[in-house]
């Protein structure tokens, strides 16, 4: 058990030193849900369901599904003012 817990640390150190590196932002989201399922997985180790729940609910669900919604719309604006910018 001690292995899988050094093993998930060391995953959550990684996510964060990759998300601080990235220049992509839909890479940056990705890494981002990763990173709350391993910590959702670290609180279901110590034992606490609900964070777990929440973590893997708030976390990896809804606030990467907001993200993903924030980005699409970025790039719809881009597209929108080149477009413009062309005519």
């Amino acid at each position: 058990m001690t292995g899988l817990r050094i093993l998930l640390l060391v995953l959550l150190i990684i996510c964060t030193i990759a998300v601080s590196f990235s220049k992509n932002l839909l890479v940056s989201v990705v890494i981002y849900m990763a990173f709350s399922l391993v910590m959702s997985i670290i609180w279901l180790i110590l034992e606490s369901p609900d964070l777990a729940i929440t973590e893997a609910a708030v976390g990896a669900g809804v606030t990467s599904i907001l993200f993903f919604v924030t980005l699409k719309k970025i790039r719809s604006i881009r597209t929108t003012a080149e477009e413009d910018i062309d005519e």
